[in-house]
């Protein structure tokens, strides 16, 4: 009889904390300096009110680069639009912008985008696990970032979380 208690002690409690393990984070929303970015594709839902967003297409990366990266913070490369985005000309444009780029849901990092020699649809794999990529081009240096989602989990919460973190790494900028 003591042992079934014992027993049943030790599953309430392992119960218990089963239950407080969250698929959420919870992160301070950004409030940094007001933001500009240009977005190819939909524009995402944030919670940030100090965020805008201009929608671009592809022909004006082509246009006016200068006018481009001083009138942006920024720009979002959206899931759909990731195939056209990694079409060789526009290699050199991601490499010659004097703001980021950020790729949404890919999992194939930054190198088809940047490298004229590879497609999107060809590109490796490299972690499943990233839900953005950024990319920007100083001189002789590059700079990437990845971005993860908490636990792995696709929700609200957290695709939140992952466009505070970008915007806070644009602001560091």
């Amino acid at each position: 009889m003591k042992i079934i208690k014992l027993l049943f002690g030790f599953f309430s409690i392992i119960g218990l904390m089963t239950g407080c393990v969250s698929d959420e984070v919870d992160s301070p929303i950004y409030s940094g300096k007001n933001l500009n970015i240009g977005v190819i594709g939909k524009v995402p839902e944030v919670r940030e009110q100090n965020v805008s967003f201009t929608n671009i297409e592809f022909e004006d990366l082509k246009t006016d680069l200068d006018k481009t990266s001083s009138d942006l913070d920024a720009i979002f490369i959206m899931k759909d639009h990731l195939s056209q985005a990694a079409e060789s000309q526009y290699a050199n444009i991601y490499k010659s912008l004097s703001i980021p780029t950020f790729f949404f849901e890919t999992n194939k990092g930054y190198l088809p985008f940047v490298n004229k020699d590879m497609t999107y649809e060809n590109s490796p794999k490299i972690r499943e696990l990233t839900y953005a990529t950024g990319y920007l081009q100083k001189e002789e240096n590059a700079k990437y970032w990845a971005y993860g989602l908490y636990n792995d989990v696709v929700n609200e919460t957290n695709v939140e979380d992952v466009y505070t973190r970008v915007f806070t790494t644009i602001d560091s900028l």
